[in-house]
């Protein structure tokens, strides 16, 4: 097969292995041998073992795999069997497939202490002050100290707080040069920082950031909340978006403050999910002429009705030849936030829980040399397009279908080092969807989510898959959030509304952001290396799922 994936028609995964033995001609001039220190002893330590006399010969390096992603567009990854093997040791243990909890810091606790006593609010604030840029940086994004971040929060902008209780009521605004009244930031670095900070008290959060209007003029045109108003989330329009047409962004309420997967709830999850399906098929139904409500959110079963009506008027529109002007969807979750001392923003990231969403129209005009005319239409670029090619490809290869390969292969792996043991990939499955730890892993704690039944995207989802799909979605962020993890982007591939192509599924990747492994060359060349065999990532996630279960994961 020509296809470079780790599927095959077996409905088993294919693996590569090198093991490297071999020869390195020694072509150096000179020796440069200089003391580097001395050992305990008092007797020098030399660099004498870097300068060898004869060639290197290497007779038995570590093996590495070689895994093709089951998606060729992904690369390939490697994986160090030196380390992944140290950690294999550990399961059925995650104790060592886990990152570690952020250390506590206070910076107002090692002034007084340096003090030996009090210190007065002005002084405290001119230290605070007096800090080099990068220093604050720091210490808005490290700090648990809320004393510390309420010093900051006065640095970083013009706080209005309450006369009589000191509670921080909003910001002082001013006119800019074109009319518009704009909150007045005196450090904008830092207060994005700041404002991220899932220590910051609520109080603050609200004031600063999360009030709506606090981050610009962008329209709310939908909201969901519960009866007992637990949960509670606006739908922000962002009209001059990056993605063109505009796009959706749902983020819970300012009196439902979430900083942490921990924090959200299984109704959260459904009301950000719910914004999301929503939205889409609404669009869908003005754009085939059909009538939908206004100034209400719907509830689940009209939703369900909406979305039946719409897949009857698509197949109408089959025999009519109809084109439709959005064909495809496009759905993203960036959660978390970090930034650099140095500048460098870590993380593309809201503060709050925040889901990105928008259609795709189904074509693009062309321009040819930069020229004002337009010379040709091509389909417009959606993500699930490189998952179609593969599915295509695999068909016309094998003639089997892809998904159904990969979810045979899923069921039947063996370890990846050939070893007995715990083989499974699987961490979650019910009736409708299957979560699982991909057998090529492009970022080091990578899981992905399938429906089992040849569901292509959301309007080919019923509400029962939608609802299995919103609840396996929140237990893979709380899973990885268990195992240290405080970055995770989220994105879909999905099958566009008019294909006919029934093997083409709906597919969900969660790729955290490591500590160490921050991308470099390797992964610009699509080839990720991790330093643990995927079967283990999987035992340790299946502890996370259990210890979440425990915690009362169905609230």
């Amino acid at each position: 097969m020509s296809l470079r994936t780790c599927i095959t028609s077996a409905g088993v995964f294919r693996v590569g292995v090198h093991d490297p033995s071999y020869r390195v001609v020694n072509l150096r001039e000179q020796d440069h041998v200089v003391p580097l220190g001395s050992d305990e002893q008092g007797k020098t330590v030399d660099n004498r073992r870097n300068f060898p006399e004869t060639d290197v010969f290497v007779p038995k390096a570590a093996r590495i795999y070689e895994i093709p992603n089951a998606f060729p567009f992904r690369g390939v990854t490697y994986i160090d069997s030196s380390r992944a093997d140290a950690k294999a040791q550990g399961v059925p243990s995650d104790a060592s497939i886990r990152l570690p909890k952020p250390a506590r810091c206070s910076f107002s606790h090692w002034l007084r202490n340096q003090a030996r006593g009090e210190v007065l609010l002005e002084q405290e604030e001119y230290c605070f002050a007096s800090l080099p840029e990068p220093l604050l940086l720091a210490l808005a994004a490290a700090s648990t100290d809320p004393v510390d971040l309420q010093m900051l929060a006065r640095i970083s902008c013009a706080l209005i707080c309450h006369p009589d209780t000191g509670e921080p009521i909003g910001l002082r605004y001013e006119e800019d040069g074109h009319g518009r009244m704009r909150p007045v930031i005196h450090r904008h670095d830092l207060f994005e920082v700041l404002v991220n900070n899932a220590a910051l008290p609520d109080a603050l959060k609200r004031a600063l950031v999360l009030r709506p209007g606090t981050q610009g003029d962008s329209e709310i045109v939908g909201d969901m909340a519960d009866s007992d108003r637990q949960t509670q989330i606006f739908e922000y329009l962002r009209r001059n978006s990056y993605i063109p047409w505009g796009h959706y962004a749902a983020n819970m309420a300012d009196d439902a403050v979430r900083y942490a997967v921990g924090d959200l709830s299984c109704t959260d999850m459904h009301g950000l999910r719910h914004l999301y399906y929503q939205r889409t098929y609404v669009r869908l139904a003005e754009e085939l002429g059909l009538v939908v409500s206004r100034r209400r959110c719907l509830s689940p079963d009209e939703l369900e009705r909406l979305r039946l009506a719409i897949l009857a008027e698509l197949e109408k529109g089959r025999t009519d030849g109809r084109e439709w002007c959005f064909n495809a969807t496009l759905w993203g979750w960036n959660f978390g936030f970090d930034f650099a001392p140095s500048g460098y923003r870590l993380h593309a990231s809201h503060q709050q829980v925040h889901q990105q969403y928008a259609l795709v129209p189904a074509k693009v005009s062309f321009l040819e040399g930069g020229g004002a005319s337009k010379a040709s239409s091509r389909p417009a670029f959606a993500c699930g397009d490189l998952v179609a090619e593969v599915v295509r490809q695999y068909r016309s290869e094998t003639g089997h279908g892809f998904f159904e390969d990969y979810l045979r292969a899923l069921r039947t792996n063996r370890r990846t080092d050939g070893r007995p043991g715990n083989a499974g990939l699987i961490v979650h499955e019910d009736e409708h969807v299957l979560l699982f730890v991909p057998k090529a892993q492009t970022a080091g704690f990578e899981l992905q989510l399938l429906p089992l039944s040849p569901v292509g995207n959301i309007l080919e989802a019923d509400l029962a898959c939608r609802a299995a799909l919103d609840r396996a979605m929140l237990l893979a962020q709380r899973i990885l959030e268990g195992l240290g993890v405080r970055m995770v982007t989220g994105i879909e591939y999905s099958k566009r509304f008019d294909s006919l192509d029934e093997d083409q599924r709906l597919l969900y990747v969660f790729l955290p952001k490591l500590p160490y492994a921050p991308g470099g060359f390797s992964e610009a060349q699509l080839r990720y290396i991790v330093g643990h065999y995927p079967e283990d990532f999987a035992a340790a996630c299946r502890a996370a799922a259990c210890r979440d279960v425990a915690r009362g994961f169905q609230r």
